[in-house]
């Protein structure tokens, strides 16, 4: 079984998400979360980029007791400065390096050449490398990037000193089978990455960061870069919680496991969603309020007789209870359990009056709970 490692960026994608501005002890408590998650590599900000986000690195860096603490720098001396001082508390550190690397960003964005990029790309590998423990090196735009340019530059940073390699899909703009052949391609035309640690970085412009991120690993990628909640710029990253039980679920076809305490998951997306401010989506996969909750009739029956016909996952992995809500969709044999769960006995009839009562009342469109059901009538 393949070992897959989690980078975390929350504190850093994550925290790129509109209107975020954690404060220096509230990376630190999430930073702590992270750590009872078990993640590898926890990326605590981009240290050049405020005085806030340098002293946020500073704070993560002291709080973790183990695993690897990044910070993202561009390839400039001041930024891999400012990254190396403010992980100098941390266990393990890691220089996050990265270009763009699309003919698009490269000349409306940087106004550089193909030559100079890669001038870029050894010079500030190994310049981090004598900075940090780790130096991660992150292509951005990889997947509207030439592939070949592309292939060229992973070499040039494995050179360097890069010991892990990200093909980051930095807009969401690629597909799953493009994703899968990416790597396909540029580890052919770059067998060095053989000898490094490959990632992968997804947003979810499109709404298939998670699946382009699985099909990374299918195609050989070793980490996978998401964020708590799928938090992050635009519309989100690839979700840690969707990413790791993805894997344990379809361990046959993945052939992947990853180090993740999921009985560690809910505390982790409560906190991130309080400390935030943003809401976690009631559909949210895994996390959501209604991720393990059943209300239509037939799909309430089966869960009575066995969980397995409607569930993949078992919430009791993740802390949760799965629950059989009241609701219009709601058969009898969901509201016989409700009504014995809250110890009430009555006879047959009276029992197919309070089901009626109960259908009559959810059809109206509003929340019915058994005491509005049974309201004024002895039961």
């Amino acid at each position: 079984m393949r070992r897959i490692k989690i980078f975390d960026t929350t504190l850093r994608d994550g925290e790129q998400s509109p209107g975020i501005a954690l404060r220096p002890s509230e990376k630190a408590a999430i930073a702590g979360a992270l750590e009872r998650l078990r993640v590898d590599v926890i990326e605590a900000g981009f240290a050049a980029s405020s005085p806030g986000d340098y002293e946020g690195v500073a704070a993560v860096a002291a709080a973790v007791t183990e695993g690897t603490v990044a910070s993202l720098a561009r390839t400039t001396e001041g930024d891999i400065d400012a990254a190396a001082f403010a992980l100098r508390p941390a266990p393990r550190s890691r220089i996050h390096v990265f270009v763009a690397t699309s003919a698009l960003h490269m000349e409306r964005k940087l106004g550089l050449t193909p030559e100079e990029v890669l001038e870029r790309v050894s010079w500030s590998v190994d310049y981090a490398s004598s900075r940090a423990d780790e130096v991660e090196f992150s292509a951005e735009d990889a997947t509207r990037s030439d592939r070949e340019f592309l292939a060229e530059v992973c070499r040039r940073a494995v050179e360097a000193g890069a010991t892990v390699v990200n093909l980051p899909d930095t807009v969401g703009y690629t597909t799953p089978p493009e994703y899968f052949q990416l790597f396909e391609d540029v580890r052919s035309l770059c067998p060095a990455l053989d000898d490094v640690e490959l990632s992968v970085h997804c947003h979810d412009d499109l709404g298939l960061a998670v699946a382009n991120s699985l099909a990374g690993v299918a195609a050989g990628a070793t980490q996978v870069e998401c964020t708590v909640n799928g938090i992050g710029e635009r519309a989100g990253n690839a979700a840690l919680e969707e990413i790791v039980m993805a894997l344990r679920v379809r361990a046959d076809v993945y052939g992947a496991e990853t180090g993740i305490d999921p009985g560690s998951i809910r505390h982790a997306s409560s906190l991130v969603s309080e400390l935030t401010g943003y809401a976690v989506q009631r559909n949210k996969a895994i996390v959501g309020a209604n991720a393990f909750a059943h209300e239509a009739g037939i799909h309430q029956d089966g869960m009575l007789k066995d969980a397995a016909t409607y569930q993949i996952i078992d919430p009791a992995e993740l802390g949760l209870a799965m629950t059989l809500p009241l609701g219009k969709h709601s058969g009898r044999h969901a509201f016989v359990r409700a009504c014995h769960d809250a110890g009430l006995r009555f006879e047959p009839g009276d029992l197919d009056a309070a089901f009626r009562r109960f259908k009559a009342l959810a059809d109206a469109g509003r929340p019915v709970s058994l005491a509005d059901v049974f309201e004024g009538v002895n039961a």
